[in-house]
Order: structure tokens, then sequence, then C-alpha cells
């Protein structure tokens, strides 16, 4: 028995165009995000193909985990992408974000495939035990390297009242919880959008 391909969420680039340009860090996530998802052109497909296709983009929730300890000091879930089933062009590197791709199950019984999908990713890859508040931050589009030609990122916060947080999978390692400061000293070794979402939520150190 054949075991059918993963068909993933995209939207063909020139509809990002249409509304505007997007390189690095996009905080009007709004302005994008509403007229992407309420697109009729929003369309599952093969993701093997849509790896190397920088003519759609693979829409992915990238969720960064944020607590504030007793002294203030605040803290973000970092942890080393491992071997797993994630994207290998990625393994070894560093990350504050969580989250993955659409896929096209998510969407079944009239579900917000969108959310529905960044909530599956979130139970698949973490134990959360934390009451949260949400917001979206903004969107990241790096073309600077083969991942993210066909990536479009939406950089969510959730503000924790607790660091209960443990990962869920072998491709989560060492994951925990480190200052912010910490961070800006261990840039160089995080993936390219934990870099560019550290610099646009945190600013410098």
């Amino acid at each position: 028995m054949t075991v059918s391909e993963e068909h993933v969420l995209v939207i063909p680039a020139s509809v990002i165009d249409s509304i505007g340009a997007i390189e690095g860090f996009e905080s009007g996530v709004e302005r994008f995000l509403g007229p992407i998802l309420a697109s009729d052109q929003l369309a599952y497909r093969p993701r093997s193909q849509m790896e190397v296709d920088p003519s759609f983009k693979q829409l992915i929730p990238y969720v960064v985990l944020q607590w504030t300890d007793a002294e203030g000091q605040v803290h973000v879930f970092a942890y080393t992408r491992g071997g797993g089933g994630g994207e290998a062009r990625l393994h070894a590197k560093r990350s504050i974000g969580i989250g993955g791709h659409i896929s096209r199950e998510d969407a079944g019984d009239g579900a917000d495939a969108y959310s529905t999908g960044m909530q599956r990713e979130l139970e698949e890859e973490i134990r959360l035990g934390s009451e949260y508040t949400e917001s979206r931050e903004g969107l990241i589009y790096d073309p600077s390297n083969e991942v993210g030609q066909v990536h479009l990122g939406v950089v969510h916060r959730f503000v924790l009242d607790s660091p209960d947080v443990s990962s869920n999978e072998a491709d989560l390692a060492d994951g925990g919880f480190v200052p912010v400061s910490d961070l800006f000293e261990q840039r160089e070794g995080l993936e390219t959008w934990s870099q560019i979402t550290l610099n646009a939520l945190y600013g410098s150190p």
C-alpha cells in the first residue's frame, strides 16, 4: 500500500506581491494575512514539489513562547532541531520558533485549517501546561536561502504565565527557556528565521 504524500497549504507568490513587498520581518501582519487567508488561490499541493518551487509560498505558523521570571527577566523557549521528520536543511540549528506546515487534513469538516494546523503542530512538538495570551506579531520572508525562498512565516507570540513547557518529540532537542540576553549572545547559532524574529520582537541586546 502506497502512503500518499502530504499536501501543504500554499499561496502563489504573485498574490503576496500584489499586496506588497516582504523581505525579512513585516510587522503589518493583518494587511497581508487577511487577504492571503481569504484568497481563492490558496491551495494544497504536494510538499515535495513545493519545496523546490519559489513561485508558491508555504504558510508556516512560527510560535514564540515567552515567559518572564520573578526578577522581570524575559525568557524564550529555545531548542535544537534534531534528525526527526522536520526540515532536513535546518537540522542542528537552534530555534525559537515552533510550528510547521498546514496540511490538507487540517481543513476537515469546515475547520479553520490555519488555526487547526497551528494547534496540531504545537501539540505534536511540545507539552504546554501554562495559560497564555497570544498575539500575531508579523510575517517572515527570507529569500537568502533555499528554505526561506519557499516559505512564508507567520510569527505568533505566546506570553506564558509559567515556564511549564517541555519538548514532545526527538526533533526538538535540548528544549528550555533561555534569557533573551543569552539568545543574543548565541545569535549566530540560530536558524535565520529565529535571528530575524529575535531582532524584531526584542530589539538589540
